[in-house]
């Protein structure tokens, strides 16, 4: 092989290597492309999560605050003078349940009962929740208070059904209804886009987060950025080798 043709076989070879380097960049850029396009497809039509459940929740009253009560109405036993409450509201879990929006105190409600003996007074505050979590057709009452004068060993469902009747439970003793409110249904899911803007309900929740906000998942939106990230490292590092 003489000189020439050499040098003109080496030069062959060094384009030939260019062009293998960029359709390679190109391939790498097309894929990482297509990958980001398939997850950002994702991200615009990830599902709502389910908002919560639609529910009574139940509460005590400890020096004037609201403490999610630990028993059910059931079980738990309040004692002379204590406050108990229940609210009507879209919820995640215990940690995003709404509170009563009454005060806690069981003067205002109580003064007016006098003591007797045997029995035990207990204030009871009833707050039906807002419009925008009223199951469909449904409008909440007012919220009112009322003093239980109850047996000594009365439940907190005892002490309710004697200020609150009718009450409704479902076949698993679940509390459906106070004072009739709601008609129907209890305990049901409701979906994020079901769940009004206007529910006095936090956004979320339990587990360090806020659930049920119908949004894309954290995790989703990493996976995009980081995509996009990885494509437009690739496309810079093509225009490099062809520079």
């Amino acid at each position: 092989m003489t000189r020439a043709a050499g040098i003109r076989a080496a030069g062959a070879r060094a384009v030939g290597r260019r062009r293998s380097r960029t359709r390679a960049a190109g391939t790498r850029g097309g894929a990482v492309a297509a990958l980001a396009a398939v997850l950002l497809m994702l991200l615009g039509t990830a599902p709502a999560h389910a908002a919560g459940y639609r529910y009574w929740s139940f509460w005590q009253g400890s020096g004037g605050q609201w403490a999610y009560a630990t028993q059910g109405p059931g079980t738990a036993r309040p004692g002379d003078g204590d406050v108990i409450g229940f609210r009507f509201a879209v919820s995640a879990d215990s940690a995003d349940a709404a509170k009563p929006r009454a005060a806690a105190g069981f003067g205002p409600v109580c003064d007016g009962t006098p003591a007797a003996d045997g029995a035990k007074r207990v204030a009871v505050v009833l707050d039906f929740g807002t419009p925008a979590d009223a199951p469909d057709g449904e409008t909440p009452p007012k919220a009112r208070s009322a003093c239980a004068r109850v047996g000594e060993d009365a439940t907190a469902g005892e002490a309710l059904a004697a200020v609150a009747k009718p009450l409704r439970y479902d076949s698993s003793a679940l509390l459906c209804a106070i004072g009739g409110y709601p008609r129907t249904g209890c305990g049901e899911q409701v979906s994020g886009a079901e769940k009004g803007a206007e529910s006095a309900s936090p956004k979320p929740a339990a587990d360090g987060g806020k659930k049920g906000d119908g949004g894309p998942s954290a995790g989703l939106i990493g996976g995009v950025a980081a995509v996009v990230a990885l494509g437009a490292a690739a496309f810079w590092q093509a225009r490099r080798r062809r520079g």
